[in-house]
């Protein structure tokens, strides 16, 4: 078992009436993007994009990126994000 870790960006995105939104995106993962209405949700959401990503890279034998935006671990970890 791996454990992944992924940067993940989240960013200030209101809608054009002025309601605040927040788009989440992961740099190292194509497409791996998405929004909430606050930045639990774009974080909540994110979290999911970013596993089902993964999950099909590995069920395409595709390579899961590596470098300075990704650690990878050989046990499980827990993550806390405050």
């Amino acid at each position: 078992m791996k454990t992944y870790v992924f940067r993940v960006v989240v960013e200030d995105d209101p809608f054009d009436d002025g309601r605040m939104a927040y788009h989440a995106y992961c740099p190292v993962l194509s497409g791996a993007s998405t929004w909430g209405y606050t930045k639990a949700e774009a974080l909540k959401n994110i979290r999911e994009v970013v596993q089902m990503t993964v999950e099909s890279m590995i069920q395409h034998g595709e390579g899961i990126p590596d470098g300075a935006e990704v650690q990878v671990f050989f046990e499980p970890k827990v993550a806390v994000t405050v």
